[in-house]
């Protein structure tokens, strides 16, 4: 899904009228489908997000409302509303910075980010039901987690014959057969995932972690697949690659889990794979088909 391209005069005019005065409006950095802004309103800091669907920012707030605590903070969504044919989320503004912008602390804050995803782990999920990324009302369109991960290969779902201009399926076939392979191998785990942590998504102040934000991934599923995306980023963000230093110096026996691990980052990497290809962007899937090489070879 391409991101929203609204000048931020357009945003700032809609926000002025919503609150009246509004302060400090600046914009920040973003991920990959959504604009984001931050500014004072109502005496409080805030943030602005505006994507084509409201689908992420529904998710945000149940994030918020079923999982947030001091050991997970998720910020509050305050509105969620219509803006054209796109929709803005107005939520509470964590303090802090976030990973990335934080990349020479990163390795820092180590023990901070691992006990954070221990939390996330931790978190009552009995909301949620099915396995795999659910909808804005908890549920989950997977009988059992391996489902969800051999669903890569599912021309029901992913439709890989539709980008074969852009990527061959004599280069995908493989990589497809091992998550294949492995997923049957992958136990039904029922826990809370974000399925993008790191990064952008994590803000921190202090040495502690004070925000997790972006739900729109989540997921019911095994948590070693936060790990897997941190370990499959390393190579294209210096911040996932501190994070992924501090799991390996310390031998956590989170990384003994090795077919799974290979499963996982090979699922994440065809999903974005085929997200890069949908969206045409050539550049970006030659990274990723190499990225996904690197990891079936070893």
């Amino acid at each position: 899904m391409r991101k929203p391209e609204f000048a931020p005069a357009q945003i700032e005019a809609v926000l002025r009228a919503r609150f009246g005065g509004v302060e400090r409006f600046e914009r920040l950095a973003e991920g990959d489908e959504s604009q984001a802004f931050g500014f004072r309103g109502d005496g409080a800091a805030l943030i602005c997000r505006v994507n084509r669907s409201r689908l992420g920012f529904d998710k945000d707030g149940f994030a918020h409302r079923h999982f947030a605590s001091e050991a997970l903070p998720v910020p509050a969504v305050l509105s969620i509303e219509p803006f054209g044919d796109h929709w803005l989320s107005i939520s509470v503004r964590a303090p802090g910075e976030t990973l990335q912008a934080l990349c020479a602390e990163a390795a820092d804050l180590g023990a901070a980010l691992a006990a954070t995803m221990d939390a996330m782990a931790a978190t009552n999920v009995s909301v949620l039901d099915g396995f795999g990324a659910f909808a804005a009302d908890g549920r989950g369109d997977f009988t059992h987690w391996r489902d969800y991960l051999a669903a890569i290969a599912d021309p029901a779902v992913f439709d890989w014959a539709a980008v074969s201009h852009i990527i061959s399926p004599e280069a995908v076939q493989p990589l497809l057969e091992i998550v294949q392979r492995l997923a049957p191998k992958c136990p039904d785990v029922a826990r809370l995932v974000h399925g993008d942590f790191g990064s952008n998504n994590v803000l921190a102040a202090g040495g502690a972690i004070t925000g997790v934000i972006d739900w729109s991934e989540a997921m019911l599923g095994d948590p070693l697949y936060d790990v897997a995306n941190i370990f499959f980023w390393r190579s294209w963000l210096a911040c996932m690659e501190a994070q992924a230093l501090y799991f390996e110096t310390r031998a956590d026996p989170r990384l003994y889990e090795t077919e799974k691990l290979t499963c996982y980052q090979l699922r994440i990497g065809l999903q974005a794979l085929y997200d890069a290809a949908t969206d045409g962007d050539t550049a970006f899937v030659g990274w990723v088909l190499e990225r996904c090489r690197a990891i079936a070879a070893r």
